[in-house]
């Protein structure tokens, strides 16, 4: 696609003039300082929000950030604005040598990249971008009146965007990216219990909000009247978002920069078998359920990364200063310099099965099925051992059946030892949930997963 087809997109209405090509050379042009790096960020954002059964809010902005970054014998700095003028660039330009001057020498800072190669990724949707208030209300309205018919409450959000990102430096690097994103949350409450649907999407169009709903309602009405079970071990099947936000506390452990600094639970522990046969993990920002950019911070082009097989920690992901210490190659996944985490893999992608939720049911004796989890936190970082409650819908499973909701539980739970457990899997999905960043993901069937007590909630 040519800059000019790329400009004639409704893609933000904040400046549709503004060429961030020429404004990116412009920028370099104005520096003085050895090396400078420029980056630019575009978005448009638009969220309709409702609440007992009620549209009560739609809000939109358009944002504008410039990052420039500035080396200065051997010191790097940076500094931004969300300015255009001349004198603003100026400033900016300015401030990020006089900070980088002010800074101590950075003995692993390596210079600039040349221009790179990037593999095309079409994550730009015409109808997401154009998506506008009354579409959104038509949508929200519809979940309401269904509510509304069910005695039901609903709540939630429909919002819609679209960014643009343009990465340039002084040694010729130019990197350019556009992506428009729509999510869609709903939680359907009754006296004493809930349930809860999301998705996410570059293309609005693959988003229902109708069937999200239902499935929340559902489950608020599955879960009527929730029974007290007795805390234990129980054999535990976790939908998709409940897997995310537990293994997603895993993705720095793969940051070589953790390992060097002997903070990965992976520390000592990389090409020996960790977790079960069936588990397999790559970082894949091609994959078609995916977002992001093929570019990382620094620009060095991302590479789909193998991190599990059958079970085994195999590979880390480095950043160009961290895969140098190491005597590796940076494998694009370095945070924007100047930072002190190195890298990470952002598009984690988990291997699936075959299995059904309902074929999980159908073969459990006796456990328990979990929609989603929040209040999530790490409690041994080395064991991965983390608490959190389940939320929106927890369910009794007897003799292959869903015979009721249960009071929601409070879980001490390792998660290598739950990827250790897991007897089956679903298909992978793209699947959002609240305490970790979307990913692809299937749901699971665990043995032996520890919910240590019942809730207040």
């Amino acid at each position: 696609m040519t800059p000019a087809k790329a400009r004639r997109r409704p893609r933000v209405p904040l400046d549709p003039l503004l060429d961030l090509d020429a404004l990116a050379e412009r920028i370099i042009k104005l520096s003085e300082a050895d090396e400078t790096e420029v980056e630019i960020h575009i978005g448009s954002d638009a969220l309709t929000r409702f609440a007992n059964n009620t549209i009560h809010q739609n809000v939109a902005e358009q944002t504008l950030g410039i990052s420039v970054r500035a080396v200065v014998d051997g010191r790097t700095a940076r500094s931004s604005t969300n300015k255009t003028d001349d004198e603003s660039l100026r400033r900016v330009v300015a401030s990020a040598a006089q900070l980088a001057h002010n800074q101590p020498k950075n003995p692993d800072l390596l210079p600039m990249l040349t221009r790179q190669k990037y593999q095309k990724v079409a994550r730009f949707s015409g109808a997401t971008s154009a998506a506008n208030p009354q579409m959104r209300a038509r949508a929200v309205t519809k979940v309401c009146r269904m509510a509304d018919k069910a005695r039901q409450t609903a709540a939630g959000i429909f919002s819609s965007g679209s960014i643009h990102e343009v990465m340039a430096n002084s040694k010729g690097l130019f990197a350019r990216y556009e992506q428009t994103r729509a999510e869609f949350s709903v939680t359907i409450l009754e006296e004493n219990s809930s349930g809860w649907a999301k998705s996410t999407s570059y293309d609005i169009r693959e988003i229902d909000p109708e069937s999200l709903a239902e499935s929340a309602s559902q489950k608020a009405a599955s879960s009527r009247n929730p029974r007290e079970l007795e805390p234990g071990h129980y054999t535990t099947i976790l939908e998709p978002a409940a897997v995310l936000d537990l293994v997603g506390f895993l993705f720095y452990d793969f940051a070589a920069t953790a390992v060097l600094d002997k903070r990965s639970c992976l520390t000592g522990r990389l090409g020996k078998k960790l977790f079960g046969e069936n588990i397999t993990l790559w970082d894949d920002v091609y994959h078609p359920l995916q977002l992001g950019q093929p570019f990382d911070g620094e620009g060095v082009p991302r590479q789909k990364v193998l991190l599990i097989d059958r079970g085994v920690p195999k590979n880390l992901v480095y950043s160009r200063a961290t895969a140098k210490k190491m005597k590796t190659k940076p494998t694009g996944h370095g945070f924007a310099l100047p930072n002190e985490h190195g890298e990470a893999p952002m598009n984690l992608v988990w291997s699936g099965g075959d299995k059904t939720v309902g074929e999980m049911v159908a073969s459990t004796e006796r456990g328990v099925l979990v929609t989603r989890l929040w209040y999530i936190r790490e409690v041994d970082p080395y064991n991965k051992i983390l608490t959190g409650m389940t939320r929106d819908g927890t369910f009794l499973v007897e003799n292959g059946r869903v015979t009721g909701g249960i009071r929601n539980f409070r879980f001490n739970q390792s998660v290598i030892d739950m990827l250790s457990n897991v007897e089956m899997l679903g298909p992978a999905v793209r699947s959002s949930g609240e305490e970790s960043f979307d990913m692809v993901v299937p749901a699971m069937k665990v043995r032996n997963f520890h919910f240590s007590e019942v809730t207040k909630f």
